[in-house]
């Protein structure tokens, strides 16, 4: 969720924020007590489980003739926080569901998989002017979206919140809760937009508005909300679990709503229907769920990868 950045820097303020997300722990296990944050950067689970993904051949078929020609997959991926993507302590490998999930469609389909980092908020736009084949980055499927994107799911996730352990917050099941709060969110994401499109309820209610800080930079959210600068956090429901449950200080306080995850890609790509295939069988031989199992998010399984559903209906308010 995040603007164009260098890998450095991508690996720097993910670094920063394993800082942030513990003394005893941050992207994985235990860390070491001299080294917080580099032991929770190592301790990222690395296990291989795509490589024994082979060639799907009926998903492979429905290939565009020009892309089983060329034998490559231009993949634009945002690198943010576990377990979504996350930079390993080189600065270069890139982890998670995402990177797995894109590794093992691209043997299915026999494609070699040429990846490049990009900021969140500039995937979209770059697919539908035709400069990446396809986008990751934990894109949640919604309407607007749906407008000028296609997405094949792979998962399911949503918008989720986290505090410090003293804040009075219990649960937030209406934005109105938050009237008077500072919000800490990333850039060009459906948490700023489901935000941004209530924040006039707040006044309707008679109540003080709630303040929207958007950081264009993934870990920054956390370190607002540990230094008080923030007072919540909206973010991924797996995101959220995956670092308050390696974060001394802070808690989950509940999932807002669900929402599908998806593939990227321009409308109309003809590349989405091999992507389901590949996806669906990734189902039948098990690959998909050791993938979610190495991730911790066996909750976030779908019952079959679809393209461009309907965006999941909102919780009644």
């Amino acid at each position: 969720m995040s603007s164009p950045r260098s890998r450095t820097s991508t690996a720097a303020l993910v670094l920063t924020a394993a800082t942030a997300l513990a003394l005893t722990a941050c992207s994985g296990g235990d860390p070491a007590a001299t080294d917080p944050a580099g032991a929770a950067r190592d301790a990222l689970p690395t296990q291989d489980v795509v490589a024994a993904v082979g060639r799907n051949e009926a998903a492979a078929r429905l290939l565009p003739a020009e892309v089983r020609e060329r034998g490559t997959l231009t993949l634009a991926a945002s690198v943010g926080t576990p377990p979504s993507s996350a930079y390993l302590p080189d600065g270069k490998t890139v982890v998670g569901l995402d990177a797995d999930f894109a590794a093992a469609v691209a043997r299915a389909l026999g494609l070699e998989l040429k990846r490049e980092a990009a900021g969140f908020e500039v995937i979209l736009p770059a697919l539908g002017s035709g400069k990446y084949d396809v986008g990751t980055g934990n894109f949640g499927v919604t309407e607007e979206r749906r407008k000028t994107i296609d997405f094949v799911t792979y998962i399911n996730d949503g918008q989720g919140f986290a505090v410090r352990e003293d804040s009075p917050l219990k649960a937030v099941t209406d934005l109105t809760q938050l009237c008077g709060l500072k919000v800490a969110t990333g850039a060009g994401t459906t948490f700023e937009q489901t935000l941004e499109k209530n924040r006039g309820r707040c006044a309707a209610a008679g109540k003080e508005p709630y303040e929207v800080n958007v950081f264009s930079e993934s870990g920054a959210p956390w370190l607002a909300l540990r230094q008080g600068r923030s007072d919540v956090v909206m973010s991924t429901i797996n995101g959220i679990r995956y670092a308050v449950g390696r974060q001394p200080g802070t808690r989950f306080l509940n999932e807002y709503r669900r929402l599908d995850v998806g593939f990227a890609f321009q409308k109309g790509s003809a590349l989405a229907p091999a992507f389901r295939a590949a996806v669906n069988g990734l189902k039948k031989d098990g690959t998909y769920d050791r993938i979610l199992r190495k991730w911790g998010v066996t909750a976030s399984g779908i019952a079959e990868s679809r393209i461009s559903p309907p965006e999941l209906p909102a919780p009644a308010r």
